[in-house]
């Protein structure tokens, strides 16, 4: 892994103290994870301990430790989508994808996560695959938009 990619990163907030986050949020947003190695080398050109950053990127739900396929669907699980079906396209998503909630499909394409709630309750049951929310979804409308990707991409 090419770390200096990073440097202009570490840079621009080696003044400001608590720019952790910020720091660990562009890392993610270059290499698409936060591979152990990765988090060694912020703890070594930080100075803070690597269980300290472990511990922040295991709390916040944005920090992901793992590759991700290239399209990341995030299903809400928020209330409102909740009482509007969304285990429903849970189960019709991880059919269609042959993965469980963390997993990626094995032509890396797509990685499904049940998150806590995308805040767009009025769209609800909703999901976003990455940049892109998708609202006021049934089973046959999320499988519809993953053929549509597959599709594109082919």
């Amino acid at each position: 892994m090419d770390f200096s990619l990073l440097t202009p990163t570490l840079e621009k907030y080696k003044p400001q103290k608590g720019s952790l986050i910020s720091i660990l949020q562009q890392a993610q947003d270059i290499y698409g994870y936060l591979p152990v190695e990765l988090i060694e080398y912020i703890a070594l050109k930080t100075g803070e301990k690597p269980a300290k950053i472990q511990g922040v990127v295991t709390f916040y739900t944005q920090f992901r430790q793992e590759p991700v396929g290239r399209h990341l669907i995030m299903l809400c699980q928020g209330t409102a989508c909740h009482v509007n079906g969304s285990n429903l396209l849970y189960d019709a998503l991880s059919e269609e994808l042959s993965v469980l909630d963390g997993g990626t499909t094995k032509d890396g394409m797509f990685t499904l996560s049940l998150v806590a709630c995308l805040g767009c309750c009025s769209l609800s049951p909703a999901m976003m695959i990455n940049e892109k929310t998708y609202g006021n979804l049934t089973p046959e409308k999320a499988v519809s938009v993953i053929k549509s990707i597959r599709e594109t991409e082919k």
